[in-house]
C-alpha cells in the first residue's frame, strides 16, 4: 500500500491549505514515531508504516504539487500497486474538518492529482480527499470565488485553530487508512464516507 501526502516542499508552503494531504500524512507518521527517510531516486520522502499486520508506504512529493506524478509514476508497477494507491490531498469542496474517499473520479481542477492521472494514465486509484473551505454555523461552504482567489486561499497558512482541527481529522483519516489497509478500500468507504 502506497499513501502519498500532496503538497508543496520547504517552509515557506509548509502550513499553506494546499498542503493539507502532506500535514495530515505528517501528523500521522508523528504519532506512529517514524521518520522521514531522503529517497532520491523518488524525490521524495518515504517511510515506512504500519496498520495491524497491514504495512504501507508513506510518500511525501519534494517536487512542486503540480508535478507530483513524476514520484508516483515510478512506485507503481502493477494493477495490485494500482489498487494499493491512495492519494491525501485538499479539497475546497469540502468544509473543513470533513474528508471524502472517492475512488475513480475526475481530479476537480486539482492540479496535484490532475499530475497524477497524467503520469499514470489512469484514475483508478482511491483519494481521500480534506476538506479545507470555511463554512457558516449551517454548514453552507463559502469558498473564494474567482481563480486569484482560490489560488490566494490555498497558498495561504491555516489558522492555529483550522491546524488543531486538521490534527484531530488526521486521527480519523488513519482510521480510515487502516480500514482500506486490513478491509479493503470499500469498506473504508461505508465506514468513512
Amino acid at each position: 500500500m502506497f499513501i502519498i501526502g500532496l503538497g508543496n516542499p520547504g517552509e515557506k508552503y509548509k502550513n499553506n491549505r494546499h498542503n493539507a494531504g502532506r500535514l495530515v500524512l505528517q501528523f500521522i507518521a508523528d504519532r506512529q514515531g517514524i521518520e522521514w527517510k531522503e529517497n532520491k531516486k523518488l524525490h521524495a520522502l518515504e517511510t515506512n508504516a504500519k496498520f495491524d499486520k497491514s504495512k504501507a508506504v508513506f510518500i511525501l512529493p519534494e517536487g512542486m504539487m503540480n508535478n507530483s506524478g513524476k514520484s508516483v509514476a515510478s512506485l507503481i508497477k502493477s494493477k495490485k500497486d494500482l489498487m494499493g494507491l491512495v492519494v491525501l490531498h485538499d479539497d475546497l469542496d469540502l468544509p473543513l474538518g470533513s474528508i471524502k474517499i472517492s475512488f475513480a473520479r475526475g481530479s476537480g481542477g486539482h492540479r496535484g492529482v490532475e499530475s497524477i492521472m497524467r503520469a499514470l494514465k489512469t484514475r483508478e486509484f482511491a483519494r481521500v480527499r480534506l476538506g479545507i473551505s470555511p463554512a457558516t454555523p449551517s454548514g453552507k461552504l463559502k469558498k473564494p470565488q474567482g481563480e486569484k482567489a482560490v489560488i490566494n486561499f490555498i497558498l495561504s497558512d491555516f489558522k492555529p485553530a483550522e491546524l488543531t482541527m486538521l490534527k484531530k481529522v488526521s486521527k480519523t483519516v488513519e482510521e480510515a487508512l487502516g480500514a482500506f489497509a486490513t478491509e479493503g478500500r470499500e469498506r473504508a468507504m461505508n465506514l468513512f464516507n
